[in-house]
């Protein structure tokens, strides 16, 4: 594998891993109060767009490994697609708490995992994996139990349209950039990367902004009208404020 100089901090190895006590508080975050909280701090195109649980009741919290495929060639998939190739190397790879992202330009005319390998990755541990392509033995592998993200299910292998290629490089998927090391978390609503030194501050404000959504949304349900509440405005943010100190 050859990997490019302009790779991320992490291409090629194992990044490290994510702090048990953030991991924890991810878990019990939306994803959309984490998208508001990228927002406000000027991060819009930090979504995979396209893609859908196969388990709809899942979260999935974890760091990034990647997985490049191109387009299939057929004199590279003669040469590249065969035996150990990038693909198998990504799963065989991965770690405990880890996420394989993979980056299929979004086609989903062909699969780019199956039942074999999302054992793999749940034998070893990993978090969960994201694809903008498809899946095939989709059965099988929602029955493995790893939380998996796809744009579709395919009955094709992975050499009809892609050439497995690199790993642990910054990839493209579902329109966002991703590097190894990224911190990859998703419900129902979608997935959301998180750089790395933006974790901390951005949970603990979703957090945050969970409980003063939630102190909002007992109010709507006492009767009172959104206007000035949602957003506050200062006479509701006094109150919120005098609910919060009287706790």
């Amino acid at each position: 594998m050859t990997t490019p100089s302009a790779a991320g901090p992490h291409a090629g190895t194992a990044p490290p891993p994510l702090d048990p006590t953030l991991r924890d508080k991810l878990l019990q975050v939306p994803v959309a109060a984490l998208s508001a909280q990228l927002r406000r701090r000027g991060l819009d195109t930090v979504t995979v767009d396209g893609v859908r649980p196969l388990h709809p009741d899942a979260k999935l919290v974890g760091i990034a490994r990647t997985l490049r495929l191109l387009p299939a060639r057929e004199d590279l998939v003669a040469s590249r697609g065969g035996g150990h190739n990038a693909q198998k190397q990504a799963f065989d790879a991965l770690g405990v708490g880890e996420v394989l992202v993979i980056d299929a330009r979004g086609d989903t005319t062909a699969a780019t995992l199956g039942d074999v390998l999302a054992l793999r990755a749940h034998v070893r541990g990993a978090a969960g994996i994201v694809t903008d392509g498809g899946v095939r033995d989709v059965a099988a592998v929602t029955a493995v139990g790893i939380p998996v993200w796809c744009a579709g299910a395919h009955p094709a292998v992975v050499g009809r349209r892609h050439v497995p290629w690199e790993t642990d490089v910054a990839v493209a998927c579902g329109g966002t950039t991703v590097e190894p090391g990224d911190v990859v978390v998703a419900d129902a609503d979608g997935v959301v990367v998180i750089p790395p030194p933006l974790v901390a501050e951005v949970v603990e404000a979703a957090v945050a902004q969970e409980d003063e959504d939630a102190w909002i949304a007992s109010q709507v349900a006492q009767g009172h009208g959104v206007e000035g509440l949602f957003p506050m405005d200062a006479e509701w943010r006094a109150r919120y404020d005098a609910w919060r100190a009287a706790r």
